[in-house]
């Protein structure tokens, strides 16, 4: 029976198998649920627009919205494919973490707008949180994580 810490070792590699040309090529094209979901939030954007009778701050939302969502799967389909050790990695969390942030103060700015003022503090803290603990979450605790572990043999 192997020990712990040669199971761990099995699982850590196992975690980080490269795929091979064959394997990485098979995901080159997006699913078909993932282009249905694109359909469908394209129209959905598109009747928003429709349904906004010409409103500039409903538009600039709703197209500010579905840019930034499209950014942002795509900014997440690269991390998926780069190499673990790529330096390029960093970057791309980082344009992962701006991207989710500018989401959250847009969706926190649309509902606050329409909230009493105790409830608009509520929602600006909750987005407060959320982008801070994205942060630790993306940069400061994996920092510590990786510090931690032990050196392999």
């Amino acid at each position: 029976m192997a020990s712990k810490q040669q199971q761990k070792q099995f699982l850590d590699e196992a975690m980080i198998k490269q795929p091979t040309p064959e394997e990485d090529r098979e995901g080159a094209w997006p699913s078909v649920l993932t282009i249905i979901g694109f359909g469908f939030l394209t129209f959905n954007s598109f009747m928003a627009v429709y349904r906004s009778n010409g409103d500039v701050g409903s538009i600039s939302f709703v197209v500010f919205s579905y840019l930034v969502l499209v950014l942002l799967f795509y900014c997440l389909r690269r991390f998926e494919t780069t190499p673990p050790e790529s330096p390029s990695r960093e970057h791309i969390k980082m344009a992962v973490w701006v991207l989710t942030t500018m989401l959250t103060a847009a969706f926190s700015y649309k509902v606050a707008a329409i909230m009493p003022l105790p409830v608009q503090v509520l929602v600006w803290a909750m987005a407060g949180a959320t982008v801070f603990g994205g942060f630790y979450a993306f940069f400061i605790h994996q920092e510590k994580t990786a510090q931690l572990e032990p050196p392999k043999p």
